[in-house]
């Protein structure tokens, strides 16, 4: 009776997450169901433009690495949005380099002016664990705000194909990072574009949506991509180091572990295991 009052009432991306708790579904059938077709989806693109939304992070590093291994000509989109941790900027340009980018833009958009995230707002950033609420280093609409400049981007250059790095399994619990989002937005593309009223199909690629952390590690190591190139970590420390206590370092850390990697990020503090 409760799962029909959970269908009736709560959206299906909340149902899923209830579901989960008392009752655990396979997430590994469900990873494996998913990079098998996001894998179909990337391999078509050889030769083809390609935008990849590149923040300089471990997720997006292996989407620029799996579109490069797709053979797309990939065009690196990177928002300096005076983000907190603004030192991704330069892990994204050596990565733009590495993957052998046609283009890097780097467009500036202040959203500091905006504020009400730990990003962009003079808030603590959290230091005490992963939690189960939305944590305050959510950034409003953010994903939305950049898929948006990104589908502009590729009209203007006649690409079809977008790359993502969101994920949905070790995550922060962020609501732009689940696959409804993604599905609306790519049908939100088709109506919203002069290319897409003329019958062009926009492909937002999500490769690493069911992967987990230990996931995404491995295969940046298959790819032979240096996973020290990358910054995922939110309230950077003096010298250039990794905090070692925010949400992201702790789950970078535990990915690299998980996958039996060593991990090559230099660490203020280490993260707890």
């Amino acid at each position: 009776m409760w799962f029909f009052f959970l269908k009736a009432f709560m959206p299906n991306w909340a149902v899923q997450q209830r579901l989960r708790g008392p009752f655990p579904l396979s997430a590994r059938a469900l990873r494996g169901r998913r990079r098998e077709r996001n894998g179909r989806r990337m391999q078509d693109l050889a030769g083809k433009p390609l935008v990849v939304l590149l923040s300089g992070g471990l997720d997006s590093m292996v989407c620029a690495g799996l579109a490069r291994e797709a053979g797309a000509r990939i065009v690196a989109l990177t928002i300096d949005y005076n983000q907190r941790h603004r030192v991704e900027l330069e892990s994204a340009a050596r990565i733009a380099a590495a993957v052998g980018a046609d283009e890097h833009i780097v467009l500036p958009l202040d959203l500091r002016r905006f504020g009400g995230s730990a990003l962009t707002a003079d808030i603590a950033v959290p230091k005490d664990g992963v939690g189960e609420d939305i944590p305050v280093t959510y950034v409003p609409a953010r994903n939305l705000i950049f898929l948006s400049l990104t589908l502009g981007l590729a009209e203007a250059r006649r690409a079809a194909d977008i790359v993502i790095g969101v994920n949905a399994l070790d995550y922060s619990g962020y609501p732009d990072c689940r696959p409804e989002f993604i599905a609306g937005f790519e049908a939100l593309a088709r109506l919203a574009t002069r290319d897409g009223d003329q019958g062009v199909a926009f492909r937002i690629h999500a490769p690493l949506q069911y992967m987990s952390k230990a996931d995404i590690a491995a295969e940046a190591a298959r790819l032979g991509l240096d996973a020290g190139m990358s910054w995922s970590c939110y309230d950077p420390a003096p010298d250039g180091l990794h905090c070692g206590l925010c949400d992201s370092c702790r789950l970078r850390s535990k990915g690299f572990a998980e996958a039996g990697l060593t991990d090559p990020t230099r660490y203020a503090v280490k993260p707890p295991a």
